[in-house]
């Protein structure tokens, strides 16, 4: 037999001998999947409450997590009041977390917490339904909304257990929230200057300066500010205009303050100037 048509019967044998495992596999993997549905529905019309508590327990062991929601949501009612109820209704909430379902992990964790607010475990569960909060804030150009929640319930986790050793960790993500918050304001009040709008603009970047002190983009803050109210005051009609460029001359002397060496110096000092101008010529 040639060589080449020897390598191609053996690559033929080779290739049905892989198609022949690949169908045991199959039918093996069909055979594990019909059982373990089998058990499980078994469990699930089973009258014996212990049975399926422990079988609720073993599924959450092996991280099939929606089998064990599945019996714990029903042993959370049935056992409701029993020496077992706070164990079903931690893990009910934790299956939810584990499920990365974190609006309804959320909602148990807090709902632990009232019911059992003497227990052990309602410190992790104070935590965790403020960092679900924490999991479910979007990006800085989405609505902050979830942000905002999640901050707020982290300062009541902290004021309610000022010794946490999750302490120092919860303070980490405090400061990620908010400067997911300061990069969106930062975001909108830059959208209004570049669209124009400086008065929207001077306001919305003054309070940013406000409520984010330490914002790491306060140097461009403030030059903004500076430009900002100096376009607003020489596009304003002649009532609002004196009081407006005045507006300009304090923003820059702000700005030289606290930003004597910045690169958008001269710049700054080109409107400071224009502005002392425009005061000059409205004497006459």
């Amino acid at each position: 037999m040639p060589l080449k048509a020897f390598y191609n019967a053996y690559f033929i044998l080779s290739l049905r001998d892989i198609l022949k495992d690949l169908r045991l596999l199959y039918l093996l993997l069909s055979i594990l999947i019909f059982t373990s549905c089998s058990e499980y529905n078994k469990i699930l019309k089973n009258p014996d409450v212990q049975k399926k508590y422990e079988a609720a327990k073993v599924y959450y062991e092996e991280e099939e997590y929606e089998k064990a929601l599945s019996l714990f949501d029903e042993l959370g009612t049935i056992m409701r009041g029993g020496p077992e109820s706070e164990n079903v209704h931690f893990y009910i909430a934790n299956c939810h977390f584990k499920l990365r379902d974190y609006y309804f992990a959320n909602y148990y964790y807090k709902n632990f917490v009232k019911t059992y607010p003497s227990s052990q475990r309602s410190e992790v569960a104070y935590y965790r339904s403020a960092y679900c909060s924490y999991l479910n804030s979007p990006k800085s150009s989405l609505d902050q909304s979830e942000t905002e929640k999640a901050i707020d319930e982290f300062q009541l986790f902290l004021n309610r257990y000022p010794q946490t050793d999750l302490k120092d960790s919860t303070n980490t993500m405090i400061a990620e929230l908010r400067a997911k918050l300061e990069k969106k304001a930062f975001d909108n009040a830059k959208l209004y200057y570049l669209t124009e709008d400086y008065k929207s603009a001077t306001v919305a970047l003054k309070n940013l300066m406000r409520d984010f002190p330490e914002s790491p983009h306060r140097e461009e803050i403030e030059f903004l500010i500076v430009k900002s109210s100096y376009l607003l005051a020489i596009n304003s009609v002649e009532s609002k205009k004196e009081e407006r460029l005045n507006n300009t001359i304090e923003n820059y002397h702000n700005f030289v303050d606290d930003f004597g060496n910045s690169e958008f110096i001269k710049e700054a000092e080109d409107y400071y100037s224009n502005a002392i101008r425009e005061l000059d010529k409205m004497k006459f």
